[in-house]
């Protein structure tokens, strides 16, 4: 053994049957101890050093194999790490980055050739491990990629700097500013590999290649010197390859993600440089770029989506198994549960009463199909065995095999219950009822239920097979066996779901109605919807409140509404009549039927086009009580502290159980903008103070909607935080 660490081993010969004699080759395996994937922590990267300087130090060597002894090779950084490291400034950062380039840089000037062996995903830092070795070896499936800019960040470990002189600029810009995992074939095309062999091959490739570069057939120094030098492209050709891209990136990226834009002008300043200066430049970049708010509220992001996912995963472990679902209602909603089970694999009954009902339903699953076929992701044969496993029916003959069942008819107590209470007497003692319900209270649905236990919500948010969350609504007399099985459904279904508990608009519902309270007040008080809309919009939503509410359709604003006034009257209930009251009397539904805020055409793909209306601006100017002047920053107070106040309620009310979920609720259901990390991570941001005192100004002229809570005022007080 020549070197031997809590993560990292290297020992003379691979283990391999047909090289076990061969002990002037060491391999160098990574198995972080009590983790199931490798990542790299500053300890790993710490044993790596270690680990080098015995491998410098070891006589009669002739090849290196880098491995790994988990399914994956190396998944990155550990992100745990990352806002801790940040807080150390600017110059730690760039100092820790270069002292890992410097390791990286040992493997790279070992006196003999290395090769790595990619069994699985190498991501990040396990990608940039991989890109200093001479040679790169994968198995097939495995995947390789570099999506730091998706944190906010740039590769720092050598990414920018080697990746684009091993497969061409171009290539390495679209797969560092996208941040693409990539496919052990792509890989190969683009020669970012040297083979792609099956998983049991991995061993006996990586030594092949290692013997024939010491047999002279392989120029593993004129990899090398490839690597080290500056990028093979003249004056005009750096202009042609970066400025082009520079626009490009911007443009797909948007404003508010620099990462991407800074990737492409880190590989340009780079390109004429030697690999030292090229890495510093690198190195000054990260550093930059993890001192922004976008890369803090990112890597957060993460942080909560890995700690909503370990949740679920709990729950998931107690679940027992869905092997056959149900859903009651056949149309645009119901066909698109259907169109997602059936898709990830869990077969389905789709029910409805009428036989023009199950043809809609149905219609909307082949379309949806169809778009996949046409993205490349189904083949037309598996489209046709994935069509198998959604059986239409108009009875309910076969539910007693049902494990699952979710109703998704129209949003009415009274329906609902009679389906509801119908359907149990059909199903097994063990079944699980589900309601898609986006307001209705769960513990009422219950009630006519000889099974209460057996019973929770599971909200999808439309379309079904775009929108990741997934609330799942506990009841009072809800079991755990019952959530457990519909969070276990739900991920099957590839969503993300988040236990609530049972209120009034349940999570995302409750917390988006103040910001539509905000948003009544401003045109009450004469705001320009239109100009609303594009603040919010640059604010970083993707869509403004009035555009959001035609998508949603005033039908369903209406109802919704009226449930929070009823439940939350003291800030809830507006005063008189409200645009959005005044758009559903005049039969402006929003995109349902063409017309709302906007009026909308389709364009040439069929997609609805919003264009400015006339009439819509004159209805809106009714509700009009005066003519304030707004800034920009007054318009976004106005909408954002409603919003962001009732998402703290919600966490005091138990309504959720943590910041993280709260926040990934919004960002997965609404479309919360991702770079500002949520709510409440956005109050943290501010200062909750600053936050406090900002809401009291306001709530001195509208009220109870933006009046902070006594516990988030002394929060404010004591100088604590949601998150740190």
């Amino acid at each position: 053994m020549i070197y031997q660490g809590n993560a990292i081993s290297v020992s003379r010969g691979t283990g391999s049957p047909e090289s076990a004699g061969d002990e002037s080759v060491a391999t160098l395996i990574f198995d972080l101890q009590g983790e199931s994937i490798n990542k790299l922590s500053s300890a790993v990267v710490a044993e790596l050093e270690a680990a080098f300087k015995a491998i410098r130090a070891e006589q009669g060597l002739t090849g290196l194999v880098i491995g790994s002894a988990k399914e994956a090779f190396i998944v990155g950084a550990d992100i745990t790490e990352f806002h801790d490291l940040f807080d150390k400034g600017e110059k730690s950062l760039v100092d820790m980055n270069l002292r890992v380039h410097d390791i990286f840089n040992a493997i790279e000037d070992l006196p003999f050739p290395t090769v790595t062996a990619i069994n699985g995903l190498a991501l990040g830092g396990g990608c940039e491990v991989a890109l200093a070795t001479d040679f790169r070896v994968m198995a097939e499936g495995a995947r390789l990629g570099l999506p730091e800019t998706k944190l906010g960040i740039v590769p720092g470990w050598g990414g920018c700097a080697r990746l684009p002189r091993l497969i061409g600029a171009d290539n390495a810009i679209e797969w560092i500013a996208g941040g693409t995992e990539n496919t052990a074939e792509s890989a190969l095309a683009m020669g970012a590999v040297d083979a792609v062999v099956p998983a049991d091959q991995l061993d006996a490739a990586a030594l092949d290649i290692l013997a024939r570069a010491n047999r002279g057939e392989l120029d593993y120094q004129a990899r090398r010197d490839e690597k080290n030098g500056p990028l093979h492209l003249n004056a005009i050709e750096q202009m042609m390859a970066f400025e082009t891209a520079k626009g490009y990136v911007a443009g797909k990226a948007g404003k508010h993600y620099p990462a991407p834009v800074e990737a492409v002008k880190v590989i340009q300043k780079g390109a004429g440089e030697g690999r030292a200066r090229a890495q510093a430049i690198e190195a000054k970049a990260f550093a930059r770029l993890a001192l922004s708010d976008v890369a803090f509220n990112l890597v957060g992001l993460f942080l909560n989506d890995q700690a909503v996912k370990k949740k679920a995963g709990k729950y998931e472990k107690q679940a027992a198994a869905i092997n056959q679902a149900a859903v009651l209602g056949a149309g645009i909603m119901g066909g698109g549960i259907a169109y997602q089970s059936a898709s990830t694999g869990t077969p389905i009954l789709m029910k409805d009463i009428k036989e023009e009902a199950i043809e809609l339903g149905l219609k909307e699953v082949r379309k949806l199909f169809a778009k996949q076929v046409e993205k490349g992701k189904f083949t037309t044969g598996e489209m046709a065995e994935k069509l198998t496993h959604i059986r239409p029916t108009l009875s309910y003959g076969d539910f007693d095999h049902v494990d699952l069942v979710v109703e998704a008819v129209v949003e009415n107590p009274k329906v609902k219950d009679a389906v509801l209470t119908e359907v149990e007497g059909w199903v097994g003692e063990d079944t699980v009822l589900t309601s898609n319900t986006s307001t209705i209270s769960i513990t009422q649905l219950a009630e006519n239920l000889k099974r209460p236990e057996n019973f929770c919500g599971m909200h999808f948010f439309n379309p079904v097979h775009r929108m990741p969350l997934v609330e799942v609504i506990r009841g009072e007399k809800t079991a755990d066996t019952a959530v457990a099985a519909t969070v276990a459904y739900a991920r099957a279904m590839g969503k993300t779901p988040i236990v609530v508990n049972d209120c009034p608009g349940f999570l995302v519902n409750r917390i988006l109605f103040p910001y539509f309270g905000g948003f009544n007040q401003l045109l009450e008080q004469g705001a320009d919807f239109q100009r609303v809309d594009k603040v919010m919009e640059a604010f970083g939503w993707p869509m403004g409140p009035a555009y959001l509410l035609d998508v949603v359709g005033m039908d369903i604003a209406v109802h919704a509404g009226e449930v929070m006034a009823e439940g939350f009257p003291e800030r809830m209930k507006h005063a008189g009549e409200t645009a959005i009251q005044v758009m559903y009397d005049n039969d402006r539904l929003g995109q349902k039927n063409d017309k709302g805020f906007y009026a909308y055409q389709q364009d040439k793909k069929g997609k609805p086009q919003k264009v400015t209306d006339e009439t819509a601006i004159a209805l809106v100017e009714r509700v009009a009580k005066s003519h304030k002047t707004f800034s920009d920053e007054d318009i976004i107070a106005r909408m954002m502290v409603p919003l962001c106040l009732e998402a703290v309620r919600c966490l005091e009310d138990g309504i959720v159980d943590s910041p993280a979920e709260a926040d990934m609720a919004l960002i997965y259901g609404i479309g919360f903008p991702p770079f500002r990390g949520g709510a409440l991570r956005y109050i943290d941001a501010m200062g909750l103070s600053e936050f406090v005192t900002l809401a009291d100004g306001l709530a001195e002229e509208l009220g109870a909607l933006y009046t902070p809570t006594d516990k988030l005022r002394d929060m404010a007080g004591s100088g604590d935080t949601f998150y740190r």
